[in-house]
């Protein structure tokens, strides 16, 4: 059949072609897509018309089109349905005037009941459907197949929707995240134009919706670029080409490529945010629906949820980290990061409405940063891959803007580089996630991690971003509340965190120069080891064409080199344990007290106080004193009555007195703090430090019972524990045992337990806890007093290895 185009057709092209050629502000955007969809529906209510059709039929809009926006080179998805006998010829008058327009179009002639089996069968044309918007002929028709579909989604939505979510993560293997490639798919790529048609779907199941704050605006701009794509190719592309951009930019009156990229990436992000948020809604009605092994009921009210705690103020509750219901966002600024800090060491999300509300309610934080507030900064980014979606969500909020001045000019910023996969924000968080794995390689963790969150804020101004770099970091070290060797350690990592790999891959290694260029800039091996730890996860993080075996085993070799330069050299601050490091120092006048009670009693002595600030103003933790005789398995005795009152040790010393020459007495000076609540009274604490001497509380047995009862966490990949001998040069009277491993509770009891069962004398210890990792060092005696022999030393040091495990 032949069916030729009339004036009408060509009447509509024309009409077309100026509406796209309108510069004027009423025919861009989301008006001329809505214009075009009414240009549209006329020519096709004329065309149907003009096909004679009968009645019983109606011509009905599906997909973007039946949501009435149209791009310029978008596809026309349209559906004729009919509850009768129907010619083929009248479709044929409809479709061939279409065809022979060149605009696209998918098309189909169904029966309600076709369509809805259909639908049944085919997940996008199920979605495709769900849109349907009715365009001629009998309305009554497509009501009811609306009506219905949608009633067929809302009852099948319990198995409809997983399909649907496997769907959205095919399409984000194949096509990656919108919010960092350079040449990105806007409408399949994660966060893209597809993921906002599966947000809807799920608000149409009614088992969820989507937060909607900013995710309007951010599917206008999708929609705006993929238009001035459109427009800018004359093609039906969605991809974002290198060498379309700046006319796209143009286009829309962007400065350049960069500035169209970062509003891409922006509204990309908020897309993708509330996807996440939206299923795992989804998964949290479905799994309560499973638990409760009956088909859902919109109207069932569900049992309140169990909430278990997690830190002060926080808790969890289906699955995700929450506010608890006396916490005061208003009263608490800290709370923020131990929200988030909690969560990530746990492997949880944080609540949508948690983030909301902390972002609505909570003020800024003092400057300096109190204590805790750089202790959870250091333990969120030390857990890893757990950090980066709790990251995000405070991110969309804009927590992260109020904590790091700096962090918006570098959030969404594109790097057009081939090396780079990321934007610079998202590299830096990446950059700290691969830091998170090299923990065990420095005495430093929390300095590694800090500067590899913050190593590329100069990226953000103009200059050398090293140089500029490392004068953002020394404000921002300040503000954070660092002292000023660690601000200088922090500023000599960020702005020479290039040049070992610089440096190995453009200089003779042989050169004996060359490794006493890097000794001059490090000047010891701590920040020679820092900077190793940061160059690795830096290169990583940024792209597999960013590091390689050859380029490792050149930055090792120079290390090395180096390291043997700096032999001799005196320790940096924090740097590692020596023989005056624990108790060097005089004991304080109430030490000295605690010690001849303990000594005269034979029982412990203590006395807890709040320790302050340096400035005197401000509560870092609890200060417990204890004094008791020295005994076999001290140490691990108290720190397992400690972890049984849920007490962190933050900082720890241990060292013998022998206040009235009866005997050596143990002094532990040990800052705690409760994971949650209070801090137990002190007579409470000597109570049970007295029956777990005497043998009457199992303290090992509690712990145990109470790890098996507590409920079963996703849990984090931490690396492993490492327990090693120090060189024989750490000290000259003990054997030096260091310890880095992720902090946990029970922790310091396992490492007591596995000393006191390995037969040697803890002389000192020092304990110390960085975000979420413990570095230890622990001085170590044979029953003479005098070093282990160095075979001795290796199997306590193995013993202590067996006892934390593999992490």
């Amino acid at each position: 059949m032949t069916v030729t185009s009339d004036p009408g057709d060509r009447g509509h092209l024309a009409a077309r072609a100026r509406l796209l050629a309108d510069p004027g502000p009423a025919r861009t955007g989301r008006e001329r897509r809505a214009a075009l969809a009414r240009l549209t529906d006329d020519w096709l209510t004329g065309l149907y018309r003009a096909a004679g059709a009968p009645a019983g039929t109606a011509l009905v809009a599906v997909g973007g089109y039946g949501r009435g926006a149209l791009s310029p080179r978008s596809d026309l998805d349209v559906l004729l349905l009919h509850d009768g006998p129907l010619a083929a010829e009248v479709a044929e008058r409809i479709w061939y005037p279409v065809w022979d327009s060149g605009v696209a179009l998918d098309h189909a002639v169904r029966t309600p009941d076709g369509a809805r089996k259909v639908a049944a069968a085919d997940l996008r044309a199920g979605l495709g459907l769900l849109d349907a918007r009715h365009l001629a002929g009998d309305a009554r028709l497509t009501a009811d197949l609306r009506t219905r579909v949608l009633a067929d989604w809302r009852a099948a939505a319990p198995d409809r929707l997983p399909e649907l979510r496997a769907l959205g993560r095919a399409r984000a293997e194949r096509h990656g995240e919108l919010s960092f490639l350079l040449e990105p798919d806007l409408k399949e790529a994660r966060g893209g134009l597809r993921d906002l048609v599966a947000l809807d779907a799920v608000a149409a199941s009614w088992l969820a919706d989507a937060p909607r704050d900013g995710l309007d605006a951010a599917a206008t701009t999708l929609a705006d670029v993929r238009d001035a794509l459109h427009l800018t190719t004359g093609r039906a592309t969605d991809r974002l080409t290198l060498q379309d951009q700046d006319q796209v930019a143009e286009r829309l009156g962007l400065p350049d490529a960069d500035a169209l990229l970062r509003q891409v990436y922006r509204a990309a992000r908020t897309v993708a945010y509330a996807s996440d948020v939206t299923w795992r809604a989804v998964d949290r009605v479905l799994a309560a629906r499973t638990r409760r092994g009956r088909p859902f009921r919109m109207t069932r009210r569900a049992a309140p949820a169990e909430r278990r705690p997690l830190a002060e103020g926080v808790v969890e509750q289906d699955g995700e980290a929450v506010l608890a219901r006396a916490a005061r966002p208003a009263a608490d600024p800290v709370l923020p990061l131990r929200a988030a800090a909690a969560a990530a060491q746990a492997g949880l999300p944080v609540g949508h409405a948690t983030v909301r509300r902390l972002a609505a309610e909570t003020g800024p934080l003092p400057v300096p940063w109190p204590d805790e507030a750089r202790d959870r900064l250091v333990g969120l980014l030390g857990a890893g891959e757990a950090c980066l979606p709790v990251w995000e969500a405070l991110d969309a909020e804009g927590l992260i803007g109020r904590l790091l001045p700096d962090w918006e000019q570098v959030r969404c910023r594109p790097q057009r580089n081939a090396v780079h996969r990321w934007t610079v924000d998202r590299h830096l968080i990446e950059t700290a996630v691969r830091a998170a794995a090299l923990t065990r390689r420095t005495g430093r963790p929390d300095l590694l991690l800090v500067a590899a969150l913050l190593h590329d804020l100069g990226k953000g101004r103009p200059g050398d971003h090293s140089e500029t770099g490392e004068l953002i970091v020394r404000e921002l070290a300040v503000r954070m509340g660092f002292d000023k060797p660690d601000t200088d350690t922090l500023a000599l990592l960020v702005r020479h965190h290039l040049t070992l790999v610089d440096t190995a891959t453009r200089r003779d290694p042989d050169d004996p120069a060359t490794a006493d260029l890097i000794a001059g800039i490090v000047g010891n091996r701590t920040h020679l080891e820092l900077l190793h730890a940061l160059t690795e996860a830096d290169a990583t993080a940024t792209g597999p064409a960013a590091w390689s075996a050859w380029r490792a085993s050149l930055v090792d070799q120079l290390v090395a080199r180096t390291a043997a330069r700096l032999t001799g050299s005196p320790p940096a601050a924090g740097g590692g344990p020596g023989d005056d490091a624990p108790g060097a120092d005089g004991p304080t006048v109430e030490q000295e007290r605690l010690a001849v009670e303990a000594a005269r009693t034979g029982g412990p002595a203590l006395a807890l106080r709040a320790e302050l600030a340096a400035d005197g103003t401000e509560s870092v933790g609890v200060e417990l004193t204890l004094a008791v005789p020295d005994r076999p398995g001290l140490l691990g005795t108290v720190a397992g009555v400690l972890a049984l009152h849920r007490l962190t040790v933050r900082k720890a010393g241990l060292r013998e007195l022998d206040p009235v020459g009866t005997g050596p007495v143990l002094l532990l000076g040990w800052t705690v703090a409760a994971e949650y609540g209070d801090v137990p009274e002190a007579a409470r604490l000597r109570a049970d430090l007295r029956r777990a001497l005497d043998g009457s509380l199992d303290v090992t047995r509690r712990l145990a019972e109470r790890d098996a009862a507590a409920p079963r966490r996703p849990g984090i990949r931490t690396p492993p524990p490492v327990v090693a001998v120090a060189p024989g040069t750490a000290s000259r009277s003990a054997t030096v045992l260091e310890v880095r491993a992720h902090d946990a509770p029970g922790l310091l009891h396992r490492i007591g337990r596995a000393l006191d069962t390995a037969g040697v004398r803890v002389r000192t210890a020092h304990v110390s806890t960085l975000g979420a990792e413990a570095v230890d060092a622990f001085y170590l005696t044979a029953e003479d007093g005098r070093p282990l022999a160095p075979e001795r030393a290796q199997q306590v040091a193995r013993a202590v290895q067996d006892a934390l495990g593999t992490g």
